[in-house]
């Protein structure tokens, strides 16, 4: 019986040797296998840092306003009996528009113009009886109030007339008609729009932060819808002295001439003022920027000796660097387009990862490839 459960255990312990004996040895071959087992590269598109000049600029948005743009309205009521202009014609500071009725108004201008003659030989008379003696200081006083009197009431009159006659105030185009001969117009009638379309002027808000870069006379770019392709010049007239204390912002005027009549006020615009341009410049596209909690990093690529297990330590000396990525954090100080310029982080010269680095981590593998991806296409695709 003895002999028997001896036997029995054994058997036991060789089994369970051998089982633990297996798995120790299954971990020292699945160990050696992954230690010596190539580290899989990932497809990426790279470029080299080459510096580059880099001309900021400001964007801003704004509306086109004439320097001079009223709309023609009569002062008087009354029914027109002239008009001198047609719609979109070009006129001249006084010229005259429009004429309302004024007949009432001249007729009782020629009956107290008829007066004048009486009233200032009554005074002339006075003042010479004054000297005689033969009038008091009072009378000469009344004729002379009589005179003035009578020479406000034709001025008042002449006056209501020209009011009723509507002149250009400065030269300009006008716009389209709304009145009629014969017509009867309420004071206050929008008459039509006149315009001086020569120049124009656009006002455009910048932060605070920016009004360093700014200065009365520098130039910039005007951009409209009309035309797209073609950069209207500017120039800076007038900054506001005070910044806006709620939103931190301040508001400059800047003149466009327009001698080729292109623009129109109520324009919307696109603007950028032209700042110094600066050299030597550390450029990167945009999409090799990655965003991250702790800032903005980018995929450096780095050649690397090729790591392999204690075997094959003597075998890989003499093997091919690989090309690893490394991530570095960069400071991005201005974005306009495609690329963004760096400060701090990189250095002319190094290679960055442009496109794949989504499943990159730092000290991946990676294979630079060719691909046209990210280049901008010349036409938006058709849906």
């Amino acid at each position: 019986m003895k002999k028997w459960t001896l036997s029995m255990l054994l058997l036991v312990v060789l089994i369970f040797g051998s089982v633990i004996g297996f798995n120790l040895f299954k971990q020292k071959m699945m160990g050696e296998y992954f230690a010596n087992m190539p580290v899989p590269s990932f497809p990426v598109t790279t470029t080299e840092i080459t510096p580059k000049d880099w001309t900021p600029r400001i964007a801003a948005i704004g509306f086109i306003e004439p320097i001079q743009g009223i709309n023609i309205s009569n002062e008087a009521t009354g029914i027109v009996r002239a008009i001198h202009f047609e719609s979109g014609q070009k006129v001249k500071a006084g010229d005259i528009l429009l004429e309302l009725d004024a007949d009432v108004e001249k007729a009782n201008l020629r009956s107290t113009q008829g007066r004048v003659p009486s009233v200032q030989a009554n005074l002339k008379r006075t003042r010479q009886l004054l000297a005689r003696g033969s009038v008091s200081q009072g009378q000469l006083d009344d004729a002379q109030a009589n005179y003035q009197e009578l020479i406000g009431q034709v001025d008042s009159l002449k006056a209501t007339i020209a009011r009723r006659t509507i002149r250009a105030p400065f030269d300009g185009v006008m716009g389209i008609r709304n009145a009629y001969l014969g017509q009867y117009l309420n004071a206050g009638s929008d008459i039509a729009r006149l315009e001086d379309i020569s120049q124009f002027r656009i006002r455009f808000t910048i932060p605070q932060t920016r009004i360093a870069d700014i200065a009365v006379g520098q130039s910039l770019n005007i951009f409209v819808d009309a035309y797209p392709t073609t950069p209207f010049e500017g120039e800076i007239t007038a900054i506001e002295p005070q910044i806006n204390p709620e939103s931190g912002v301040v508001q400059v005027q800047a003149s466009i001439p327009n001698q080729d009549g292109k623009l129109r006020s109520g324009m919307f615009a696109k603007l950028d003022v032209q700042l110094p341009t600066q050299t030597a410049q550390i450029l990167v596209p945009q999409q090799a920027i990655n965003f991250t909690l702790y800032g903005q990093t980018v995929y450096v690529v780095e050649e690397q000796q090729p790591e392999a297990g204690k075997e094959q330590a003597d075998a890989n000396k003499d093997a091919e660097p690989v090309l690893v990525a490394k991530q570095r954090v960069v400071e991005v100080a201005e974005r306009e387009d495609d690329y963004a310029r760096v400060v701090k982080g990189l250095k002319a010269g190094e290679v960055i990862v442009t496109s794949g680095q989504v499943r990159l981590s730092n000290g991946s593998h990676v294979k630079p490839v060719e691909n046209d991806a990210l280049d901008t296409p010349a036409s938006a695709p058709q849906l």
